[in-house]
């Protein structure tokens, strides 16, 4: 019958009224029709459905637990990526994009910037280790490897169906266990007198190098680090008042502090040489004009008659580039700086009056003079003179030019108004000194944390084998199925000390049985246990100095948290494959009828 019913319809035959079925227009056929039940009536679930269509053709749809199940394993393949770069004795990544750039690091936050992730979901990883970059400086591959851990737990109990927002609330019921576990065990480092201060900030910055690449000089760039911090302003401790200079050659021992402000001697002209290369308490100017003598460059017609009037012209064109350079001299200024060009006769205008010069200086040394001597860039010289200057013009202790490796490099330092420092790097490649800039930064992080935050915990796992033995025992209150996530969410904290005697080379069975045995004790004394990379044993990190702000275990483990959270709670993923190719999704530029001009159409003004 629905095969009959079917053709009826498509061939628009009319049915006999007593079957309830409304007529069809067409043709008839001549010959009888024998009366049928009413099929509708009958079977109502089997009745002809519509096809709804709301996506695009070619939309690729994946739903429910299996593409939940996708979702965990690309994030767990992100963080097995990065796993091997944990810890002091963790290896390096080597990096070559498309084009031809080589990066060698064992920073998360690199790595996962350079690795260029399409995975929607294994994304979220990526912005979670550069959130905790930007936010605290380091532990960016902690976060990474945490959040990998948390959804690899998580992920039989989602193949057992499980529902997600059971696991979801226990997670994060554990992750404000474990953050106020950590905020009661950190220790104050407030009331310590600056010396001590420092001591310890030196040992936080330690700690953060001995991961890097740098690890062997590691007691000598924290000294580097936390005397270029303690010159910035206590209150502010501005990063971009650090300057980073990298200059290849020499070795690591060659690197040094600039109290001040340093940049590479920009590009000059021949009258520069017979310039003075130092001073003492100069006046400064900020300019941000050309001092080059240009010609007319507009498309100008000018009718002369007599050799005159040209001479007068060109007379003119001279005059008014003397008359900038007389009023930068007559300001007093004995370094005039420009982010625009200074031309061949400027330079040497300035070098037969003992002033010195330097054009094309990039802006953010510019900005950095600027905030650091007190002096303001002009956009004109108009109406600059000795008497209307002094609001102007900028100071600092001591100018000298210094010859860095095959470099030379400007130099001002006591500078008044604003406190900054310049570390240059030496180095001998390119991409060691680059690793080198990488590390430093997160020393820098670091300690301005360390200075904002005064709070530490030990390091080398041990803050997170003692939350890890809280959460077992606080899994135990409940008697629902939150105990089972929440020590889901203990073991995965295990990863880090695991991780770090995986790279290290030690067996990770044993030594994690050590420190639980250590941190099982009721008097707490092994609380500060954490895995001892040198010997493949444990030790007291604390007493090791083994320090980190506790600014960086909790913004990781929080962090992390929610990055397994969020992967968690998708259940479907949407993917239009013709809306990634920008072509394929923009429209058709000809056929408008609008009034735009230029594109073809035949809207009004338009040619025919």
């Amino acid at each position: 019958f629905i095969l009959l019913h079917e053709y009826r319809l498509a061939n628009c035959i009319r049915y006999p009224k007593d079957l309830g079925i409304p007529a069809w227009r067409g043709r008839v056929p001549s010959r009888a029709i024998s009366p049928a039940p009413n099929f509708a009536k009958m079977m109502p679930g089997f009745g002809m459905q519509p096809q709804i269509i709301l996506l695009k053709e070619g939309t690729d749809t994946s739903q429910g637990k299996p593409q939940l199940i996708s979702n965990i394993n690309a994030c767990m393949a992100v963080a097995d990526t990065v796993r091997t770069t944990l810890g002091p004795r963790g290896m390096d990544k080597l990096i070559h994009d498309d084009k031809g750039k080589v990066t060698i690091s064992n920073d998360g936050a690199t790595i996962m910037r350079l690795l260029e992730i399409i995975h929607p979901a294994a994304k979220s990883l990526v912005d979670v280790s550069l959130a905790q970059d930007a936010e605290v400086g380091d532990g960016t591959t902690s976060v990474v490897i945490l959040s990998g851990e948390f959804l690899k737990e998580a992920k039989p109990f989602v193949e057992e169906g499980v529902h997600p927002r059971s696991i979801i609330k226990a997670y994060r019921m554990a992750c404000e266990l474990a953050l106020a576990k950590i905020k009661e065990l950190s220790i104050s480092l407030e009331g310590r007198s600056d010396a001590e201060k420092k001591d310890l900030l030196r040992k936080c910055a330690s700690t953060t190098l001995n991961s890097k690449l740098v690890s062997g000089e590691k007691e000598f760039f924290s000294q580097i680090v936390v005397d270029a911090v303690s010159i910035l302003d206590p209150v502010l401790l501005e990063l971009k008042m650090i300057g980073i200079k990298k200059v290849q050659g020499g070795g690591l021992r060659d690197s040094f502090l600039v109290d001040g402000v340093a940049f590479k001697k920009t590009f000059s002209y021949a009258g520069f040489e017979q310039q003075p290369k130092s001073f003492t308490n100069p006046k400064i100017l900020l300019l941000n004009i050309e001092l080059e003598l240009k010609s007319e460059r507009e498309n100008a017609e000018i009718r002369l008659d007599s050799p005159e009037q040209y001479q007068s012209i060109v007379d003119a064109e001279w005059n008014i580039i003397y008359e900038k350079l007389d009023l930068c001299v007559q300001s007093g200024a004995q370094i005039v700086l420009s982010r625009l060009a200074i031309g061949d006769l400027a330079t040497q205008y300035f070098a037969d009056r003992g002033v010195f010069c330097a054009g094309r200086v990039e802006a953010p040394d510019m900005e950095r003079v600027q905030k650091a001597t007190g002096a303001r860039v002009q956009t004109t010289v108009n109406g600059l003179n000795s008497q209307n200057a002094k609001g102007v013009l900028g100071t600092c202790a001591t100018f000298e030019e210094k010859q860095v490796g095959a470099e030379r490099y400007n130099l001002f330092m006591g500078c008044p108004e604003a406190r900054t420092a310049t570390i240059v790097l030496r180095g001998g490649s390119e991409q060691f000194i680059d690793e080198a800039d990488r590390s430093l930064h997160d020393a820098i992080m670091i300690v301005r944390r360390a200075l904002k935050h005064a709070e530490i915990v030990p390091g080398g796992g041990a803050i997170e084998m003692e939350v890890s033995r809280h959460l077992r025992e606080a899994a135990l209150t409940h008697t629902s199925k939150s105990q089972l996530f929440i020590k889901a969410f203990a073991k995965a904290l295990e990863v880090i000390p695991r991780q770090l005697c995986n790279n290290a080379g030690f067996d990770a069975t044993d030594v994690l049985n050590k420190l639980r045995q250590k941190h099982a004790a009721n008097d707490g004394s092994g609380r500060n246990f954490g895995v001892d990379v040198n010997t493949g044993g444990v030790v007291d990190t604390y007493d090791a100095f083994v320090w980190e702000p506790s600014l960086v275990k909790l913004n990781a483990i929080a962090s992390a948290t929610e990055a397994a959270c969020l992967i968690l709670s998708v259940d479907e993923t949407v993917r239009n494959p013709k809306s990634e190719n920008p072509q394929d999704s923009m429209p058709a530029m000809g056929g408008g009828r609008g009034r735009g001009r230029g594109m073809g159409g035949r809207g009004r003004g338009m040619r025919r």
